[in-house]
């Protein structure tokens, strides 16, 4: 069918709407512009939408754009490459703050600030999947499918990634690679000069072939460790070390954070820094809470500001890194936000609080715990809009106002929107 596009909307299709009945039927095309006039056909069609492939665009925008990478729409990891940069932000602003409206009814009393990232080679970690029947092959998952696209570059990933890829090739061709790998993850350090290697086995590997692979792998990619996981849709237990040091020491202004493998931290090697600054600034007082802290990205700036820190991580991995990381005026507690919230919180009367949660947010239960701590601050960083749409609402209704609003384009060339909201009683 013949459809004309609407607008964008977060997970990086474009809507056009259909007659169906007496109502117009929303239709999801990928790859698309505003305005644009598309050929397409329906994939999927459901009750209230439908999602379709795009064929031919028909009137393309004059906005619409020669992308950087030859597996772009083949690929599934990038949206919006199809864009020029200075338009991606635009439009993500532009998602953003309809997010905000259509979900909790909510208009920005503060104008949104967008941080802009150079827009190729800005990942530090990458994860390929590995192919070895019939031949080796290694890449990403095609759109919208779990089929194997061999690609032999990536132009958001780093310089290193991509001369680790470029090896990995050479290993493939020569078939030294383990049939038992079934991805490969680099995690690339904040010079791109070294990287720790993950890779994902399945239970019948040997350790034999995977000490023999990573000691050859170690002599053409500068390497600070290479080690294995056994079971790669699992984080059960330690990871097996099979070459040099099973963590990385990463640096991001004053501070050293140490990253072990298995550990979150995050992706673009050029925003670490103003991430930092964009939350924690130049503020001090007595205590702050640093909460969902990882390895600490926010919690050793902190320290250096105020008189003591205390970090909440569920992650033991992540909690243990930022104990080796931290200085002595920082208390680590290794348990849920939830729980930790529930339990304590309220007694230790915080300055401020800085929540970094995943993707699912804080909560209802969360955000109720919140409003009762005595802080005069919180900054909320956040990488899904619809849920920091829904704890704003609860969190605004409970007397938190919005000071400041950023947008932080962590992940360039994609749909995914990371915010930075600074709420004041």
């Amino acid at each position: 069918m013949e459809l004309t596009i609407d607008k964008l909307i977060y997970g990086g299709d474009g809507l056009a709407r259909v007659a169906s009945g007496e109502r117009a039927k929303a239709v999801f095309v990928p790859y698309v512009l505003p305005g644009e006039r598309v050929q397409a056909t329906i994939v999927e069609d459901k009750p209230g939408f439908s999602h379709a492939a795009l064929d031919q665009v028909l009137a393309p925008s004059k906005l619409r754009n020669s992308p950087p990478c030859p597996y772009f729409s083949k690929c599934g990891g990038c949206h919006y490459q199809h864009i020029g940069y200075e338009d991606q932000l635009h439009f993500k602003a532009e998602i953003l703050k309809e997010t905000l409206r259509r979900v909790a009814k909510l208009e920005l009393p503060v104008e949104l600030q967008s941080h802009a990232s150079p827009p190729l080679n800005y990942r530090n970690r990458t994860r390929f999947h590995v192919c070895t029947s019939p031949g080796f092959a290694i890449g990403y998952f095609r759109h919208g499918s779990h089929d194997l696209l061999p690609i032999r570059e990536c132009p958001i990933s780093s310089p290193l990634i991509n001369h680790a890829l470029t090896e990995l090739w050479q290993f493939t061709d020569e078939q030294r690679i383990p049939l038992e790998i079934e991805e490969i993850e680099l995690f690339a350090n904040h010079s791109d000069d070294a990287c720790l290697v993950e890779i994902y086995v399945n239970e019948s590997a040997a350790e034999v072939s995977l000490r023999s692979f990573a000691e050859a792998f170690s002599r053409t990619v500068p390497a600070v460790g290479i080690v294995s996981f056994r079971n790669s849709r699992s984080f059960n237990g330690k990871p097996d070390l099979l070459w040099g040091e099973p963590k990385m020491n990463y640096a991001a202004g004053a501070e050293a954070y140490r990253v072990s493998a298995g550990a979150f931290f995050q992706t673009n090697r050029h925003l670490v820094e103003q991430m930092v600054e964009l939350a924690v600034n130049q503020r001090k007082g007595k205590l702050a809470l640093d909460l969902y802290s990882g390895v600490g990205l926010f919690t050793l700036p902190l320290a250096r500001r105020f008189e003591r820190v205390i970090a909440v991580e569920s992650s033991t991995i992540s909690a243990q890194d930022l104990r080796a990381s931290a200085p002595a005026n920082v208390k680590v507690s290794i348990q849920s936000t939830e729980k930790y919230l529930t339990s304590t919180a309220r007694k230790v009367g915080p300055d401020l609080v800085i929540v970094d949660p995943p993707r699912h947010g804080l909560g209802s239960v969360v955000c109720r715990e919140l409003l009762k701590v005595p802080a005069k601050e919180l900054v909320y960083v956040s990488c899904d809009p619809a849920t920091l749409a829904r704890d704003l609402t609860q969190l605004t209704a409970g007397g938190f106002k919005i000071a400041e609003a950023h947008m932080i384009d962590l992940f360039p060339q994609t749909f995914h929107i990371e915010t930075c909201t600074v709420l004041r009683r």
